[in-house]
């Protein structure tokens, strides 16, 4: 089992910056692939970001430029800088877990195996 927690949501203005965290616990963080996701309301849950267990990288295009995902597998955490934010970034993000370690199917939902709960970001124009 591995639990995610993310932190780092609130509110933000256009053009500001929000730097997520996801720390996991349990066994498994060792080798998996991490992927943040989003969910505006009345939307479906969207890939955001994903990074391999090595820190090779794959971005949405809504929001390559600026955002940047990374990882400190010391600290098994996961982290998204969100900087240039805009009233479209307002969702709830969630972080996700996969077995596997490599960059592959990381922007698919039914590829991951654990999901955080989430935290609110609420970008305001």
């Amino acid at each position: 089992q591995v639990q995610l927690v993310e932190s780092g949501g609130g509110l933000a203005q256009t053009g500001g910056s929000l730097r997520l965290s996801c720390a996991a616990s349990g066994r498994g963080f060792s080798g998996h692939a991490m992927g943040w996701f989003r969910q505006a309301p009345g939307k479906e849950r969207e890939f955001v970001a994903g990074i391999s267990w090595s820190s090779n990288t794959h971005y949405a295009d809504s929001v390559k430029g600026r955002f940047t995902i990374s990882r400190d597998n010391a600290k098994n955490t996961v982290y998204l800088q969100m900087n240039s934010l805009k009233p479209e970034d307002t969702a709830v993000y969630y972080c996700a877990a996969r077995y596997a370690p490599t960059i592959e199917l990381v922007s698919l939902i039914p590829a991951y195996d654990y999901w955080g709960q989430g935290t609110q970001v609420t970008v305001s124009s």
